[in-house]
């Protein structure tokens, strides 16, 4: 393994890989925007789609599974990624970040992308489980 996939890997704890396009996942909890006197928890996560194929994508839409810590489901589907249907060219990444609360300290997030190549083929690229974890606070 090369210096900057194990730099890549490092930081972004949670990988998959669906026809060539690689997605990458790094989870932060936010304490000062969770409040557990409130039921509420917060999150952001920072994706990075990589293209490793031979053709550019664009990513059209998003679906997402989130379930909670009671294993309550919830799921989002919606066009592009905060607000763009980016087109990602061979051998380039497109970052995003965004966030997700909940009610409960646990839960978790997947999902999946779906893109078009230059040839009008469509593709589901899958998005890996990530884990959301606040952690304990002491008394």
């Amino acid at each position: 393994m090369d210096q900057f996939s194990d730099s890549m890997d490092r930081f972004f704890s949670h990988s998959a890989t669906s026809h060539g396009i690689t997605v990458r996942v790094a989870v932060s909890f936010l304490p000062d925007r969770s409040r557990a006197d409130s039921a509420r928890w917060f999150w952001s996560y920072h994706i990075r789609i990589e293209n490793n194929s031979e053709s550019p994508v664009q990513l059209l839409t998003r679906h997402w599974v989130i379930t909670d810590g009671r294993g309550g489901v919830h799921q989002v589907d919606g066009e592009g990624v905060v607000g763009e249907q980016p087109v990602i060219l061979p051998g380039k990444a497109h970052d995003y970040v965004s966030g997700c609360p909940l009610d409960t300290p646990t839960g978790r997030m997947e999902g999946m992308y779906r893109m078009m190549r230059n040839d009008d083929e469509l593709i589901a690229v899958e998005i890996p489980r990530f884990a959301l974890v606040a952690p304990a606070v002491a008394d």
